[in-house]
């Protein structure tokens, strides 16, 4: 977590008189319990202001963070039973999404997500959680398999974005992107989407279109990254603090302006803390926002999930 620098000084100093205070008790045998408490909570409310009030490209490195938990973390801990599922039926089988039946409180439910690699060779493998057309094919494939079932989907949304290579354009990139919006808008069985990091472009939209789309506190969902916008209206990847504010890809500014419906409270200190905790908490919301989808109607559940992102943006007629 990156703190405001005035912030990070005041703590750093306070945290290196608690480390002093023990040194000089410890070498002469001193009780400074009662001191270094009232600097402990000192330091404790701090790092919590600090935590509630970051800017939005601190959000953006904490929904990066390399330690941060990724859609098979959180099939670990929020599931149980869970089954992978491979391939398209037509070209090959995509790592950078991963997809399989899986039971939450013993129902069962299509999940599925990007899926980004802890090292080097496991990120070549997932190709750094940007799916190609066959890892869209693939999700499309099994969607249609709980719809014929009758299982709900909860797709887990993790991407800098589609990857942009020849070969992906080659074999259909914005076709099979745009095949998963027209046929998740379709879908009669429940549907809830959750950006558990990085909500990257079309390539997170793909897994999107949703009853309830719901964010982890810090994760961020926006059309392009703060770099890339920087880049092209500021003509400097420098300016990607200014971006990251312009872009409204927060949590917080995405409820505000109706574009998600929940957010997902993390530990203090972000989701890598405590990745049990922060799945326990995944886990309460979707059960909550499954039963409420449940009291609707399949087709009124359809009617709403397309009001819903009608209702989206606003626009002035000359």
């Amino acid at each position: 977590m990156s703190l405001q620098h005035e912030d990070a000084g005041y703590l750093s100093r306070l945290e290196d008189q608690i480390r002093q205070l023990r040194d000089v008790a410890a070498q002469h045998g001193l009780d400074v319990e009662d001191e270094v408490r009232l600097l402990e909570d000192k330091a404790a409310r701090l790092r919590e202001e600090s935590y509630h009030n970051l800017s939005a490209v601190e959000r953006v490195q904490m929904a990066r963070h390399p330690k941060r938990p990724f859609t098979l973390d959180y099939i670990d801990r929020a599931f149980t039973d869970f089954v992978e599922l491979h391939g398209d039926r037509s070209f090959r089988n995509d790592d950078a999404i991963v997809c399989g039946w899986a039971r939450i409180e013993g129902r069962s439910v299509m999940v599925m997500g990007h899926q980004k690699g802890r090292d080097m060779k496991e990120n070549l493998r997932r190709n750094f959680g940007m799916p190609h057309p066959e890892g869209y094919r693939k999700s499309l494939r099994l969607m249609q398999q709980a719809e014929k079932f009758g299982h709900p989907i909860i797709t887990l949304i993790d991407t800098p974005g589609a990857y942009p290579g020849l070969g992906a354009e080659e074999r259909g990139q914005a076709e099979a992107i745009a095949r998963n919006l027209r046929e998740m808008a379709r879908l009669r069985v429940p549907v809830i989407a959750v950006v558990i990091g990085e909500g990257g472009s079309g390539g997170a939209l793909a897994l999107g279109v949703a009853d309830r789309v719901l964010m982890l506190e810090n994760s961020v969902y926006s059309v392009i990254s703060p770099e890339g916008c920087a880049a092209i209206l500021w003509k400097t990847a420098g300016a990607k603090d200014k971006a990251a504010e312009a872009l409204k890809l927060t949590a917080t500014d995405l409820a505000a302006l109706n574009v998600i419906d929940d957010i997902v409270p993390e530990p203090m200190g972000g989701a890598h803390t405590d990745w049990d905790a922060t799945a326990g908490a995944l886990r309460v919301a979707l059960l909550r926002h499954l039963a409420e989808l449940d009291a609707v109607s399949p087709d009124e559940r359809r009617q709403q999930r397309w009001r819903k992102f009608e209702a989206m943006g606003e626009w002035v007629e000359a």
